[in-house]
């Protein structure tokens, strides 16, 4: 006997965003080289829609950043499915995303690791009384330096991943913490946007 309600379900037709969301998948991520099975489940299954501003919902999935209602903004698709196939999260793993205010990323990462806190770039910046540290740190933004505030919640041997940006450009990076302290590769250039709580001091020359 047929399940009736399971039929009706496979026979309804794909929404606009659920389109929307394959497409991202295919024509963004895939031809980027993002191919890691739980990266493209993960970002299959979140509605990416539903962390952006309801007048920017028709364009959640476009490939370049949406500005946020405080006035950040959320970085294009591929900057988050690049930054959890760099990653490598794993049930081991307790995590710190520093998020630029859309939960977006602490979503797609959440079922992925063993414990999940979230902080905002505000947060990051400033000394915590704290004492939990964490062996994964994923940034939701790009930063021209990494403060100490933020070094000392990890982890020796802890990993991190986040924006970077040199010389006006901004690049994926990826680094671990040592006893010298974090040391960042530069990955793929790509658009991120800027968390201006981590730029540099500027100082006099002459």
């Amino acid at each position: 006997m047929t399940n009736t309600t399971t039929a009706n379900t496979l026979s309804q037709p794909a929404t606009g965003a659920e389109t929307a969301r394959r497409a991202m998948i295919d024509s963004q991520l895939r031809t980027s080289g993002v191919n890691e099975p739980f990266v493209l489940a993960r970002m299959a299954a979140v509605p990416r829609e539903n962390f952006v501003p309801e007048n920017a919902r028709d364009t959640a999935y476009i490939d370049r950043s949406i500005p946020l209602a405080n006035g950040r903004r959320m970085a294009a698709p591929l900057f988050y499915g690049m930054i959890l196939a760099e990653a490598q999260p794993a049930l081991s793993d307790t995590a710190l995303v520093v998020d630029s205010g859309s939960g977006y990323l602490p979503e797609l990462l959440r079922p992925l690791v063993g414990k999940l806190d979230v902080i905002t770039p505000e947060e990051a910046a400033t000394k915590s009384t704290k004492r939990a540290t964490y062996s994964l740190v994923l940034v939701d933004g790009a930063v021209e330096e990494l403060p100490d505030t933020l070094a000392r919640r990890m982890d020796d041997g802890a990993r991190i991943l986040t924006g970077l940006i040199a010389n006006g450009v901004t690049k994926l990076a990826t680094g671990r913490k040592s006893a010298s302290g974090i040391g960042l590769l530069p990955l793929a250039e790509m658009g991120i946007p800027r968390l201006s709580e981590f730029d540099k001091a500027t100082g006099w020359s002459f």
